[in-house]
């Protein structure tokens, strides 16, 4: 039934006063603060129509007028930016336990089962269990080593698809995508799931378009998010998007835990064989603190799929995209490899502490295009003080690494792609070098971060070992197209299409 005119009328004034009321409110408490610098909101808005289609940038741009750190506002929220090496440090380890909670935005709700999963949830017991059993099972050295058959089997078979495509075009996102996918497949849930056959629950092209959706819904500035009392209204779309997401993705994991079950069933003492059976093994353990739930499974299991995927395929398309652009690095890196490794075997993780060269083009693309610019946002738990400035409790807090890896006081020539610099420096990707943090640091640094960079440096360097790399037809380097697209990572815009040549004697390419 339709509220009467007057209703309407009385309603809409309520809101307003409302609103009236929560800007002064705001306005004393800001005024009785010291927040860092930052444009003037506007109202309602805030500083929201700052922010263009590639929100790194725009903040890139924002934090070269107000400096390393910076107070806006999206909508009610305030956010606070750290763009150098000294506020990074600040938030991601001085701090650290103050901003270690997420924000509760639409992508953990509705893409995450609540925000169930390692990325989104909250922190407190449930979190730091989650942690623990990723330190301590999931990824531990162990488990890692046991699984490199795996990724061997994976690379090769990328490799042999290379070679019997040799002379012809090829799209690299398609052939990366579908070994990262097979590799976390088989680790995570015991098998290629995402095969071609009669029984398959999902094709591997409809499965990598879900986890391209996943990642691009998890990084969009969701307007909700930032303005609740319009969230409603789902004004760009987001929102039916993650639900129709989320009905595919439990589809799949229903069917993954059902079949892992089954298998467990009347089996005493069934080895874990994958790390959906070490999730549900867990699940029984009477003495964990938060009791590991059906839904909390399978947020996590989606997590380890779309974390182990995405980071590698986008790193490794991005590193052969500027060396097509750089012939001369090439070379150097081919060198490199024909004097350490030869031209009759491929490369093995344990070569890769035997070519800096390769491990310094891969610190050079993820100071150039980090897989997510921004890092995960973080939510201040309390006020605290980062520079003379106040950070008031409840604010969104990001760290543009993107900034920092082209920051000219840290980096000669900042915007040149040159693996060199590398070359003698200590710098690494671990977590503790705030320069090059494609990880992230702290307590919510990515826990796969050691499986995802072993992907990255056998990949690239079977690679480069085993092939020449071109451009099509014509094509000139300076006409290659570097846009990128933003999400919770960020991605060529156009997927890079090249000709491969193999470099290396025929019979290594045999199975």
């Amino acid at each position: 039934m339709e509220l009467p005119s007057w209703a309407s009328y009385a309603a809409a004034w309520l809101a307003t006063l409302a609103l009236v009321f929560l800007s002064r409110h705001q306005l004393r408490r800001r005024s009785q603060v010291h927040l860092p610098p930052g444009p003037k909101p506007w109202p309602i808005i805030g500083n929201l129509n700052l922010i263009g289609q590639l929100p790194h940038r725009s903040i890139h741009a924002l934090s070269q007028k107000y400096g390393p750190i910076m107070h806006l506002r999206f909508g009610s929220f305030p956010v606070v930016v750290g763009s150098s090496v000294e506020m990074a440090k600040a938030i991601l380890k001085t701090y650290d336990v103050t901003f270690a909670s997420r924000p509760k935005i639409a992508a953990g709700k509705y893409t995450a089962y609540n925000h169930s999963n390692i990325t989104w949830s909250p922190y407190g017991p449930y979190w730091r269990q989650a942690r623990r059993m990723c330190l301590m099972e999931l990824f531990s050295t162990k488990r890692l080593e046991s699984y490199e058959y795996i990724r061997k089997e994976e690379t090769n078979a990328l490799l042999r698809g290379l070679y019997e495509s040799s002379n012809k075009l090829v799209t690299l996102k398609d052939h990366l995508s579908t070994v990262s996918l097979n590799v976390i497949s088989r680790m995570v849930l015991g098998k290629k799931y995402t095969d071609e056959s009669e029984d398959s629950i999902v094709s591997p092209e409809e499965f990598k378009k879900m986890l391209d959706e996943l990642f691009l819904l998890s990084g969009v500035l969701n307007i909700g998010d930032s303005m609740p009392w319009i969230d409603f209204l789902d004004l760009q779309g987001y929102i039916k998007r993650m639900k129709a997401l989320n009905k595919k993705f439990d589809r799949f994991l229903e069917h993954v835990l059902d079949e892992h079950i089954e298998r467990r069933k009347g089996v005493k003492g069934h080895a874990a064989n994958d790390m959906v059976d070490v999730l549900l093994q867990l699940a029984e353990d009477p003495t964990l603190d938060v009791k590991l739930q059906r839904h909390g499974i399978k947020a996590f299991t989606q997590d380890l799929i779309a974390g182990g995927t995405e980071s590698s395929a986008v790193t490794v398309e991005w590193a052969i995209s500027e060396l097509l652009r750089k012939p001369e690095i090439f070379n150097k890196a081919t060198e490199e490899l024909d004097r350490v490794i030869g031209r009759e075997r491929w490369v093995e993780e344990n070569d890769i502490v035997n070519l800096p060269y390769i491990e310094a083009i891969i610190k050079e693309t993820m100071r150039l295009h980090p897989v997510a610019p921004m890092l995960v946002p973080r939510l201040s738990r309390e006020d605290c003080k980062i520079g003379g400035y106040d950070i008031l409790k409840g604010t969104r807090v990001l760290v543009n690494v993107w900034t920092i890896g082209r920051d000219p006081a840290i980096w000669e020539n900042p915007d040149e792609f040159f693996p060199e610099r590398f070359i003698g420096k200590a710098i690494d990707v671990k977590g503790h070098d705030f320069e090059l943090l494609p990880f992230g640091a702290g307590r919510r640094m990515c826990p796969g971060y050691s499986l995802g960079l072993k992907v990255i440096q056998t990949s690239l360097a079977n690679l480069l070992h085993g092939f020449t790399w071109k451009l099509p037809g014509d094509m000139k380097k300076e006409d290659l197209d570097m846009e990128e697209i933003f999400g919770l990572s960020t991605p060529r815009k156009i997927p890079l299409v090249t000709v491969v040549e193999p470099r290396l004697p025929p019979h290594v390419y045999s199975p």
